[in-house]
């Protein structure tokens, strides 16, 4: 599908989607229990990846029609898989899947599409070899497909902390019904903290004790998985709730605000966009109890942001910058290289077809506002819902038309974008 954008102002009301990092690891942690309802979990390509491994591990998940998803678990032993455990687009579904079938008693075998099969997979193959499984890329070159034999034993493991968050999220939930527990050991610096903090609370609420330390992170064995009341409610997704802020901010219509819904506080690292969208000059007004944020656009500033921590920020930060004066110097951004596509190189590229002026580093990306005049133009999506999401933004203040190529995986992520588009004014036109 491709859809073409045409400029814009936006006011009114939208609802963020239910987080995707706290439903992939609330659908698998039910699937670690005796079984567990999960409310309001996302239902997008990459979340039912991870729910049809929990169902080839031996577990059930039943969508019910108010999007409730009942889980009947493998109570902590997965079954080996009958079948090979597609992943499709879902790095993070690999990731946790990989762990989860080491403690299978026999081979299980994962893959992904052709954008999954070239990300890296090696720091958790290795970690996984170390505490006793057996786990292989099938191409020796640490990328999917790959093949994990178990059962894991546990034990300690030393890891980087700069390639992937998710290798500790997948260590941490397989760790805690091992026998022995785990030890990590971060090898470096951990990048993308927020989302083990995401894991550490997910654990806590579903009555596994996980913690850090001075080296890392450690997790007792012969825990159970068991949510209190037998239920877990995912938040809302401050990655997604990124793309209507910075739509009020950018093309805010000037006698209406626009409101989100479901902002409620969370341990999500991405709760930084509605700081960075206020240092750059929009007037927002976050109601933490209410979990609502209200924003109206205003003149923007380039600033400079560093996305260590906020990998999934940086391409609609850097649509911002392509709206606000100066330069909006986007820092620590090598892992963002390592996304469903190498998002520091599309963002560049694809703004510059829309005349905005970048410079590109291996650790950063800088947009020269004062320099770009941003101009409808045809671009590609490259697959990845993020730069979908963020160049359709950048549509709405452009000169002229904008055509987003392969805009149907927004599904990914955030199944209903366009509509919420739509309901926020913006004129738009699908082609299939």
């Amino acid at each position: 599908m491709n859809v073409t954008i045409t400029p814009s102002s936006v006011a009114g009301t939208a609802r963020a989607p239910p987080s995707k990092s706290y439903t992939h690891r609330a659908i698998l942690a039910a699937g670690y229990a005796d079984g567990a309802t999960v409310r309001d979990a996302l239902w997008s390509a990459d979340t039912r990846a991870t729910a049809r491994a929990v169902d080839l591990f031996g577990g059930e998940v039943d969508r019910r029609d108010d999007g409730t998803l009942e889980v009947d678990g493998f109570d902590g032993r997965p079954d080996v898989p009958a079948d090979v455990i597609d992943c499709a687009n879902s790095g993070t579904t690999m990731r946790l899947v990989t762990a989860a079938a080491a403690l299978a008693d026999g081979i299980s075998v994962l893959t992904g599409d052709e954008s999954l099969r070239s990300r890296p997979q090696g720091p958790l193959l290795e970690a996984l070899t170390a505490l006793g499984a057996d786990a292989e890329s099938t191409r020796g070159n640490g990328q999917a497909p790959l093949v994990v034999t178990g059962p894991l034993a546990g034990g300690e493991v030393s890891i980087p902390g700069d390639v992937s968050s998710q290798y500790i999220t997948a260590l941490l939930m397989a760790g805690a019904v091992t026998d022995e527990g785990l030890e990590i050991d971060l090898e470096t610096a951990l990048k993308s903290a927020p989302y083990v903090d995401i894991t550490l609370e997910v654990l806590d609420d579903f009555g596994v004790e996980a913690r850090k330390t001075d080296r890392g992170f450690e997790v007792e064995g012969g825990q159970s998985y068991a949510p209190v009341g037998g239920e877990y409610a995912v938040p809302g997704d401050f990655s997604s709730i990124s793309y209507p802020l910075a739509a009020g901010a950018i093309a805010g219509d000037a006698d209406e605000d626009v409101r989100i819904e479901g902002a409620n506080p969370s341990a999500q690292g991405d709760t930084a966009i509605v700081e960075i969208v206020e240092r750059m000059g929009a007037d927002v007004d976050w109601d933490r109890d209410a979990g609502t944020i209200d924003v109206s656009a205003a003149p923007l500033s380039g600033i400079e942001v560093g996305v260590e921590d906020t990998p999934d920020l940086l391409p609609t930060i850097a649509t911002l910058g392509a709206v606000a004066d100066g330069d909006t110097h986007i820092t620590n951004a090598e892992h963002v290289r390592y996304k469903e596509t190498d998002r520091v190189s599309a963002m560049a590229e694809e703004l510059g077809k829309m005349g905005v002026e970048t410079t590109e580093e291996r650790d950063s990306l800088t947009i020269h506002g004062d320099e770009s005049t941003l101009e409808g133009a045809t671009v590609s999506g490259r697959d990845d819902h993020r730069i979908i999401m963020a160049l359709a933004l950048a549509g709405l203040t452009a000169d002229g038309e904008t055509t987003v190529e392969g805009a149907d995986h927004v599904d990914v992520s955030f199944p209903g974008f366009f509509d919420l588009l739509e309901e926020l004014g913006v004129a738009l036109e699908r082609r299939h």
